[in-house]
């Protein structure tokens, strides 16, 4: 029986919560898309990953029942919606309005919401989010493209885009154990509340809640909780290593796409493209040279073989990308460069190369969607929240992370793990 089933708003964010549950033993499937009924898979956990995000919120919500109805009639335990660690929305959704649809499709009034992930930095107190110390909305998340946060407030961000009270666990009540939580979270479902906040400072945090709404049918959160409910769970279903091992990275081509223009990406890029091959993306060509994709192809193909993978980037600091924005229009430049992704990552493939490590979460939803790859084996972390996946269909590895996941050293890291 499945014990787990997890609705992902986006392709990097599934495979950030898939990592951790293997990374705790359970043998888990990522599934790319609203699967087809027909479809069967054995696992503990299924995670299906959507491109939820930033879509409109009646697209997000359709595809997001969808899945849900096929990991019910698997009997599926329990689900999990999980989102970014830095609860990308805006005023108008998405998180909110899809909690509210699976909390009435599955008969349910009240839930939880949980974003952190203290190992990457992700802290909750007294209901504001924090990122690596600083309040969300002073973090680089302020200058997101598409969801630019300005509001630390969970509690505020959600009641505007819900149907319901939110309230919150303290620090203080976590602090005194799962039964404290337990009581913590009758109190606010008794006051009226729909959803709680939870507050996690640390990793005994993450333990700690993560037992508390184990018997939960429906919680929402970053891949922190869903690491600590497995840890939580007494049963070790498999062993973490066999779990990990049909997700192994072994290609021979590897190629590293990053369009992700976050913090963290930034620092990454500049590092690495002192020792790799590089292309910086034109984003004017990507808008209107039809022939573009073709032409970094070739850039591409015509490497020696080295040790290091070549390099393509949309990655850019804000300043320059609020230019971008303000000349050719966020949604139009947005689209134009995913594009040239999606058209490379096809050349690419049909040229042999069958590893791909890709930085940001729409440039990773639209490489996986132009790959044609319909569902993952979860292998070994590269870093928390990020694993290598292989296709279960065809010899494609791909490193999927979201923009500010990863050391300064993650795309070499992520080739030293290539067997």
């Amino acid at each position: 029986m499945m014990r787990l089933g997890i609705i992902a708003d986006d392709f990097t964010g599934a495979t950030d919560i898939a990592g951790f549950l293997v990374a705790n033993g359970l043998s888990t499937i990522q599934l790319n898309g609203v699967p087809d009924k027909e479809l069967q898979v054995e696992a503990d956990a299924v995670v299906i990953s959507l491109k939820s995000r930033s879509c409109p919120v009646d697209e997000a919500i359709s595809m997001s029942l969808q899945a849900l109805d096929w990991l019910v009639a698997r009997d599926c335990e329990q689900f999990f919606f999980k989102y970014c660690s830095t609860f990308d929305s805006t005023a108008k959704g998405n998180i909110g309005p899809v909690t509210d649809a699976l909390l009435d499709a599955l008969g349910e009034d009240f839930t939880v919401v949980c974003p952190a992930l203290p190992v990457n930095g992700r802290t909750i107190y007294n209901g504001y989010l924090f990122v690596n110390g600083v309040p969300l909305n002073e973090s680089g998340m302020r200058h997101h493209p598409v969801t630019p946060m300005l509001d630390a407030n969970l509690m505020r961000l959600m009641e505007a885009q819900s149907k319901g009270k939110c309230g919150n666990v303290k620090s203080d009540d976590v602090d005194l154990g799962v039964e404290g939580v337990r009581a913590a979270l009758d109190k606010l479902r008794a006051d009226g509340n729909r959803y709680a906040v939870l507050d996690v400072l640390n990793s005994a945090h993450v333990g700690t809640v993560g037992r508390a709404v184990a018997g939960m049918k429906l919680v929402t959160g970053g891949s922190g909780l869903a690491d600590g409910m497995a840890k939580a769970w007494t049963e070790r279903l498999s062993d973490p290593e066999q779990a990990a091992a049909a997700g192994k990275p072994s290609g021979k081509r590897a190629v590293v796409l990053s369009g992700s223009c976050s913090q963290m990406t930034n620092a990454q890029v500049a590092l690495y493209k002192q020792s790799a091959p590089s292309q910086a993306v034109d984003v004017v060509r990507c808008m209107n040279d039809a022939g573009y994709a073709d032409e970094l192809f070739a850039w591409i193909a015509s490497r020696p073989a080295g040790d290091l993978a070549p390099l393509v980037y949309a990655t850019t600091d804000p300043a320059d990308l609020g230019e971008i924005q303000k000349k050719f229009g966020a949604d139009k430049a947005s689209a134009a460069v995913e594009r040239v992704f999606g058209r490379l990552a096809t050349l690419l493939a049909g040229e042999g190369f069958d590893t791909f490590i890709v930085a940001g979460g729409e440039t990773s939803g639209i490489v996986v969607q132009s790959l044609g790859v319909t569902g993952f084996h979860i292998g070994p972390q590269i870093a928390p929240g990020v694993p290598w996946v292989r296709a279960v269909d065809r010899p494609i590895s791909l490193a999927l992370k979201s923009g500010n996941f990863g050391k300064e050293r993650f795309f070499f890291d992520a080739q030293q793990a290539i067997g």
